[in-house]
C-alpha cells in the first residue's frame, strides 16, 4: 500500500522570523485546525488547518526567567483534556542552573498561555548548579511525562530525570502535584508515543543491551527489563553529500524514535555503518508489549545514502509511522515520512535540500505523532536547506500522512 503525503507545507520567513538552524530540533501537533510547531529558535501557529502560520515568539511570549530562553522545545496536544502543552527550555541563570517551563493553551482559548517553571534545585534541593537539558515529552491516559539529561556547571552529564504530571491538574490549571525518578545509570530517555495506561520509555545499556522502562499510571515508581538486541556501531558516522558536505557531522546514537501500539514497543535510533550497511542507517528493534521479548529488528538503510534522526509514533491502529532524514552520495539531506507496512517500510519524501549544512551539522531531533482528528494519520516535522546555507535558507515542514 502506497504512502500518502495529506499535507506537506513549508513554513516561510513570516512564520519563524528566520529564528532557525541547521540544528533545527523542530516539533510539531494537530487539533484539527490549529496547528503548533515549535524548533530552534521559533514557534509557529496556525488557527487555519496550515493555510496561514503566525509567528509565536518564545523569547518574548512569556516573561523573562533565570538567563532567557535557550533553544530546546517541544510540542503536544491532549485531546482528552483539549490542552496545548509546550515545554521551553532556558538558559543558566547566575546561580548556574536553569529551568523548563511547561505552558498549557486550551483549544477554546488557543494562544492564551499559563505556565509552570521547574528548576533543579526545585525539584531536588541537592542539584545545585545543575541545568536541564535534551527534553522528551509524552502521554498517557492519565499523565504526561517528561524527562530530561541534566549537566553540572563543567558541562558534565550528572543523571537523567523521568517527571509525571497529571493530566487533569494541568488542564484545571491549580496547584500542580507530581512525581519524578532520576538514574545516574541511563541517559537520554525517550518516551513512547501511543502509550495509554503505562509509559514505557527506552536507553542504551550498551551497543547490544536496552533497558526499556515502564511507569504505569498506578505505580508510584519505575521499573524495567533489559533487552538484548543485535550488536550495533557508533563512533564518527559520515554520510557526505554533494561537495563533500558531511550533514552527519553531530549525530549519534541516542533513541530518538519510541512507539507503542497493538501489543508491540519499538524503538528507533542512528547506526553506524558496518559490515552489512555501507552507510549510516536507521536501527529498529520491535518487542512484546506483555513480556519485552524481541519480535524483529526491520532496520531502514541504504546502499547510496546515509539515515538518521528517527522518530515515531503509533497511529489509532498501532500501526507506526516515522519521519527521519535521508541524504548523502548524491543527495543533500532530505525529510522523509514512512510507515511499517506487512512487507517492509513504505516510504515518501517532503522535500530535499538544495544545499548540505556548510558546518556539518544537522539534527538533533524530529517529533511523529498521531493526528488527533484523524487518529488513523500522522503528523511529522521536518525541514531541508532550500536556496542557500544561511540560517535563512532553514526551510521547516510541517507533513501529514497516512497509508
Amino acid at each position: 500500500m502506497a504512502l500518502t503525503l495529506v499535507q506537506n507545507i513549508a513554513l516561510g520567513d513570516s512564520a519563524t522570523s528566520q529564528l532557525t538552524s541547521s540544528v533545527c530540533e523542530p516539533t510539531t501537533a494537530a487539533n484539527e485546525r490549529q496547528l503548533f510547531m515549535t524548533g530552534n529558535w521559533f514557534a509557529s501557529s496556525s488557527t487555519n488547518a496550515g493555510a496561514n502560520w503566525t509567528l509565536v515568539d518564545p523569547f518574548t511570549k512569556f516573561p523573562a526567567s533565570a538567563g532567557g530562553f535557550c533553544c530546546d522545545q517541544v510540542v503536544l496536544y491532549n485531546p482528552a483534556h483539549r490542552i496545548w502543552i509546550w515545554l521551553l527550555q532556558y538558559v543558566q541563570g547566575s546561580n548556574g542552573q536553569n529551568l523548563f517551563r511547561l505552558a498549557i493553551s486550551r483549544e477554546a482559548t488557543f494562544g492564551n498561555w499559563y505556565w509552570w517553571d521547574f528548576t533543579p534545585s526545585g525539584v531536588n534541593s541537592a542539584w545545585t548548579n545543575n541545568w536541564f537539558d535534551y527534553p522528551d515529552m509524552a502521554c498517557t491516559n492519565a499523565n504526561l511525562f517528561v524527562t530530561f539529561n541534566m549537566f553540572n556547571a563543567n558541562d558534565q552529564w550528572q543523571r537523567a530525570v523521568v517527571f509525571r504530571f497529571p493530566l487533569a491538574t494541568l488542564a484545571a490549571g491549580t496547584s500542580l502535584g507530581y512525581r519524578f525518578w532520576a538514574t545516574t545509570s541511563n541517559g537520554s530517555i525517550r518516551l513512547t508515543r501511543g502509550a495509554v495506561g503505562t509509559m514505557y520509555m527506552g536507553s542504551h545499556n550498551s551497543a547490544s543491551q536496552i533497558r526499556v522502562l515502564q511507569w504505569p499510571d498506578s505505580a508510584a515508581g519505575i521499573t524495567w527489563k533489559d533487552v538484548n538486541v543485535r550488536a550495533w556501531s557508533g563512533g564518527a558516522y559520515s554520510a557526505p553529500g554533494p561537495g563533500g558536505v558531511n550533514w552527519l557531522g553531530r549525530v549519534d546514537s541516542r533513541i530518538t524514535g519510541a512507539w507503542v501500539g497493538a501489543g508491540t514497543i519499538g524503538f528507533m535510533w542512528s547506526a553506524n555503518r558496518d559490515g552489512s550497511h555501507p552507510l549510516p542507517y536507521i536501527r529498529v528493534a520491535r518487542m512484546k508489549e506483555s513480556n519485552k521479548a524481541l519480535i524483529d529488528e526491520p532496520d531502514i538503510w541504504s546502499r547510496t545514502s546515509g539515515w538518521a534522526y528517527p522518530a515515531a509514533s503509533s497511529n489509532e491502529q498501532g500501526e507506526v509511522g516515522f519521519t527521519a532524514f535521508y541524504g548523502g552520495g548524491t543527495r543533500h539531506p532530505g525529510h522523509v515520512v514512512g510507515v511499517k507496512t506487512a512487507t517492509g517500510w513504505s516510504t515518501a519524501l517532503s522535500a530535499t535540500s538544495s544545499h548540505g549544512p556548510p558546518n556539518q551539522a544537522w539534527g538533533d531531533y524530529l517529533s511523529c505523532v498521531r493526528h488527533h482528528a484523524s487518529p488513523a494519520q500522522w503528523v511529522a516535522s521536518g525541514y531541508t536547506l532550500q536556496g542557500g546555507t544561511a540560517r535563512r535558507n532553514i526551510e521547516p515542514r510541517y507533513v501529514r500522512f497516512r497509508l
